[in-house]
């Protein structure tokens, strides 16, 4: 199915009553709401600046799955449906298909992600009934690779012997920069994730995702 340019989209930009706290009145200032939500009522249009400006604080993964939000109802209303409440698992399932076809899986798992966390909020907010997103699946993508340039063994080892060891400081920039060749989450270590076990010491890292 052709898709169309967001920008192309019917949008209301809605400001937020002066009560609400400063940071999430910035941020619900800066949105352009799709005429489909700013169509459905006032609670769906303050519902969806919420779930922009209050749940997500991270500002590029508010700004990417606003990104994602947009373009899906650009493409919804460009296909003719013009209500939340029309929006069935099979719109999001043809989108997601379409953008499959412009975009890399990673981005493509995250438009579906955020469609499914946005009607996961509207849904709570009794705004719509179901999830249309909910049941549908994206694109399979499995990293066994990180894409970040690593050292090989002698560059790790001339970084380490470069270090001053002669002070308790050099002695702990070099045992920290030893576990960074392994892994960066020693930066998340805290001291009781060093610990005797049996003869031996171990360290905890805290990877991504657990």
């Amino acid at each position: 199915m052709p898709e169309t340019d967001p920008d192309q989209t019917r949008q209301l930009t809605v400001v937020p009553a002066a009560k609400a706290p400063r940071i999430s009145a910035t941020v619900a200032a800066s949105i352009v709401m799709p005429a489909i939500v700013a169509d459905a009522s006032d609670h769906a249009a303050r519902r969806f600046l919420e779930f922009f400006a209050a749940t997500i604080r991270n500002k590029n993964t508010r700004m990417a799955y606003l990104h994602a939000a947009s373009r899906f109802f650009a493409w919804c209303e460009h296909h003719h449906i013009g209500q939340l409440a029309d929006i069935e698992p099979l719109h999001v399932a043809a989108y997601i298909e379409a953008v499959g076809t412009n975009f890399e899986k990673p981005t493509v798992k995250q438009h579906l992600a955020a469609i499914r966390m946005l009607f996961d909020w509207l849904v709570t907010g009794q705004v719509v009934a179901t999830n249309p997103a909910h049941s549908v699946r994206g694109p399979k993508h499995v990293v066994k690779t990180g894409k970040t340039t690593v050292l090989d063994t002698d560059q790790a080892r001339k970084l380490l012997n470069s270090v001053d060891t002669s002070t308790v400081v050099g002695l702990r920039d070099r045992a920290l920069i030893s576990v960074m060749t392994f892994s960066f989450a020693v930066v998340a270590m805290r001291v009781e994730d060093y610990y005797p076990k049996g003869k031996r010491w171990w360290v905890r890292l805290h990877e991504k995702g657990g």
